[in-house]
């Protein structure tokens, strides 16, 4: 029999008890909460296909978002504006996502058993260079192609960039109101369209081949498959999902934190999708939808249910940062017993099924 995951009912009671503390109206929370799931939903899809191959949870898709904020600093520098602008950063940021994807799953084949604190310290390596490289480089080794958003200093990138001319350049296409909830039709497509991306992954011989890897390598190596080169092909895929997920919550906000915006891109998608039922070992699309809408939704509302309770906005705002790493450490311990799927790996011919058949280890 199936155990309830208890951290969903958790997260919803939490969400009922502080909104009826907030005040704030159904209507209010509904938009806020649709503008979260169009801004984070797919950079949460980018945590489950590692999850399926047994990485664990990647915790450097910061890398995925930096790969965006270089693309759009870039077109930014070349002065390339509109729809065509975004279109050129999401090409390049595409191949640096691709490359970086390559490289870190290189080194999480190397530590094999230890990757969530692997993906940690990629992620503060990648934040140093990048910042490194706008900070200091942009100016001295790098020419400075676009003096508008250089420090006054004369080297370095300023700390806020206006994205004004790629702003909402995509959330304004199919907006409908009903019952005064703005639907921004065109967005909510475009992130079900990666939902559908990613199941349509899990399912083919590749996605067959991650779960194969997630629940055993060696097996999985004994019937023919490339554990190595399946784990690369999870991290790039993962890299680059978080790359997308990235450019559409930039271009939603409007303005590019150079050195800060994609700094708890990371937790907050783990926090989200733990929330949503998922596991370091089992995550599902259902998971990622369910947990973006929970925990988003009590994001909301917590800090004005501080104020009202304690006359304190500040202890909703530090309500915020316990959810976020409340979550995780909650969710890893109900889900310490938990085990993957029941797939069994099958030798049937040259294939590789995930049935019950007689031939299974």
């Amino acid at each position: 029999m199936r155990q309830i995951n208890p951290v969903p009912i958790i997260f919803l009671l939490l969400f009922f008890l502080s909104w009826q503390y907030s005040g704030m109206s159904f209507i209010f929370v509904g938009n806020e909460v649709i503008t979260r799931f169009i801004r984070d939903g797919v950079m949460v899809l980018a945590l489950l296909i590692p999850i399926t191959a047994g990485m664990g949870i990647n915790f450097a898709v910061t890398i995925g978002a930096i790969s965006a904020q270089i693309g759009l600093i870039a077109i930014i520098i070349l002065q390339v504006e509109g729809f065509k602008g975004m279109i050129m950063a999401g090409l390049l940021a595409l191949l640096i996502a691709f490359f970086m994807g390559w490289i870190m799953g290189l080194i999480l084949n190397r530590v094999k058993g230890k990757e969530m604190i692997t993906t940690i310290i990629i992620g503060f390596l990648g934040n140093g260079i990048y910042q490194f490289i706008f900070l200091v480089g942009y100016g001295t080794f790098i020419k400075a192609l676009n003096t508008e958003i250089m420090l006054s200093r004369g080297v370095g990138v300023r700390n806020m960039v206006d994205l004004a001319e790629y702003r909402n350049i995509l959330d304004n296409i199919w907006v409908f109101q009903v019952g005064g909830i703005i639907i921004p039709l065109f967005m909510i497509m475009l992130v079900i369209s990666f939902c559908l991306v990613v199941t349509y992954i899990m399912n083919t011989r590749m996605g067959q081949k991650f779960r194969a890897v997630g629940e055993d390598m060696e097996v999985s190596s004994s019937i023919g498959i490339d554990v190595d080169k399946t784990r690369i092909q999870a991290m790039i895929i993962s890299t680059i999902i978080a790359c997308f997920g990235q450019l559409i919550y930039l271009q939603n906000i409007g303005m590019l934190n150079v050195y800060t915006a994609h700094l708890n891109s990371d937790i907050f998608s783990a926090a989200a999708l733990l929330a949503g039922g998922a596991s370091i070992k089992n995550a599902q699309v259902r998971h990622a939808i369910l947990g973006v809408f929970l925990f988003h939704s009590l994001f909301i509302v917590s800090p004005q249910a501080g104020q009202n309770l304690f006359g304190n906005a500040a202890l909703g705002e530090y309500f915020r940062s316990f959810i976020a790493y409340g979550t995780i450490a909650i969710a890893l311990v109900f889900n310490l017993r938990d085990k993957a799927p029941g797939l069994e790996l099958c030798i049937n011919t040259a294939e590789l099924t995930t049935s019950g058949g007689k031939d299974c280890r």
